[in-house]
């Protein structure tokens, strides 16, 4: 069945529009809670509630609230945190369920809600359809609970504390980040607090930037999705390296000391590299998107490891490493799951461990792009209004038969999971063929938009 609701992560839209109501967000608590209801004795099920700094988390919040303690769920709220500090308090904490009120790297008008099963994991495509029948199709106040056995509501006031320590004690207790200066880029969003401080107390020199959030600015021209104050910042001062993190800070994008951005594809490799050398790689193999770079492959490869290849979407890398028994999978846009630390993306520790891996080869974060050659590829987006494009079979024929005449180059178009656009990406060895590919992909998919 094809999904109406979720997303390749969670269910997203433009906040107070449906489907991120109030309203469906109520329902959403309640399908959940009736989906994962444990049916333990003498057992209520808790829920771990998080958001970034959206200015609508306040509308979405207390209404997720309320359908989960409708249906007999007790509720923890943490408040603004990174979306991956939600697994780890879910598991800090012994409860059943976890959600993120975010849309990640999306605008402040946007928002989303990520739902975490009691594994500490995202959804199986199977429990999404489930919830999203439970929203459209149940009357759910079948399913309240009485006024003895509703749930309750409770703030944890050191959910920041539990985050950094945990951070923190993912990086070597023999080391320390003593003589680097760091800027580093919250986006105005989650990270905002706990990623400056986790730094600063493992010794380096911490530069601030995008850390106010007022509601409306969460990834306004900052962080992982336009790091170039990231790379001003690192020049004006002199720093070793930048850090920029998304609205959720489950995205890791870095820049050198010469304010040049280091290619996701490379920040894997350096961590599998790492992994490797100090024999902590789990299941002999690497975990990576169909958009991964033909380069990270062959240097995976050279190392005598695995490289396989997954859908785009996070969850479905975490699921695939699940599978192999694998402790490394990444996407090349910088969500990268170090899975002995994180079950999703996590754009603070991705980051530690790479500094682990500078420090304990004493290179400059320049030395990260020379890791391995990437081949020539570009990828661009195309918006578009109505339906998606990608269903009309004319144009995926035209799409296939593209492919079959260019043998040579890899060609990947897809609808995003999470916004109206059509993502495309072409991979091969001259860059001038490349591009000429593209523009016939968006003449081909213009047939639609148009």
């Amino acid at each position: 069945m094809k999904k109406q609701l979720f997303g390749t992560d969670g269910i997203r839209g433009e906040a107070n529009q449906y489907p991120i109501t109030a309203e469906l967000a109520m329902r959403f608590g309640m399908a959940a809670g009736i989906h994962f209801r444990s049916h333990k004795e003498h057992h209520r099920d808790c829920v771990v509630i998080a958001k970034d700094t959206r200015i609508s988390g306040y509308m979405l919040e207390p209404a997720l609230t309320a359908g989960f303690i409708s249906v007999g769920c007790d509720v923890v709220l943490v408040g603004p945190m990174p979306t991956p500090a939600v697994p780890m308090l879910m598991k800090s904490l012994r409860a059943d369920l976890g959600v993120m009120i975010s849309a990640s790297h999306n605008p402040f008008q946007d928002n989303g809600l990520k739902l975490f099963a009691g594994n500490g994991y995202k959804l199986a495509d199977h429990d999404e359809l489930a919830i999203e029948k439970l929203i459209l199709h149940t009357e759910l106040n079948q399913f309240l609970t009485s006024a003895t056995t509703l749930g309750r509501a409770r703030r944890l006031d050191d959910a920041q504390g539990r985050y950094i320590e945990y951070a923190k004690s993912r990086f070597p207790r023999h080391k320390s980040l003593d003589g680097l200066r760091i800027v580093i880029d919250c986006a105005n969003g989650s990270g905002y607090r706990v990623a400056p401080n986790i730094l600063w107390e493992l010794g380096a020199e911490v530069i601030n930037i995008h850390c106010e959030p007022t509601g409306f600015n969460i990834n306004e021209e900052c962080g992982a999705i336009n790091p170039r104050q990231l790379s001003l910042k690192v020049q004006e001062t002199r720093a070793d390296l930048g850090i920029a993190l998304d609205g959720d800070a489950d995205r890791l994008v870095l820049c050198d000391e010469k304010g040049k951005i280091i290619a996701g594809d490379h920040l894997i490799g350096a961590i599998a590299h790492h992994m490797y050398k100090t024999k902590t790689l789990k299941g002999s193999a690497v975990v990576a998107t169909l958009m991964s770079n033909g380069g990270l492959d062959k240097f995976i490869n050279s190392l005598g490891l695995k490289m396989a290849k997954t859908a785009i979407g996070d969850k479905y890398v975490s699921a695939q490493m699940r599978q192999l028994g694998a402790n490394l999978g990444g996407e090349q846009s910088g969500h990268i799951i170090v899975g002995s630390a994180s079950s999703t993306g996590d754009g603070i520790i991705a980051a530690l461990t790479v500094l682990d891996y500078l420090i304990s080869n004493k290179l400059k974060a320049s030395m990260l792009h020379k890791i391995f050659k990437l081949q020539p590829q570009k990828t661009v987006s195309i918006n578009y209004k109505g339906k998606n494009p990608l269903e009309n079979p004319q144009i995926q024929n035209s799409i296939t038969l593209l492919q079959e005449q260019n043998p040579d180059n890899r060609i990947l178009v897809r609808k995003s999971g999470t916004e109206a656009k059509i993502r495309i990406m072409v991979e091969g060895e001259q860059l001038n063929h490349i591009e000429n590919i593209i523009e016939q992909v968006k003449a081909i998919v213009g047939i639609s938009i148009n």
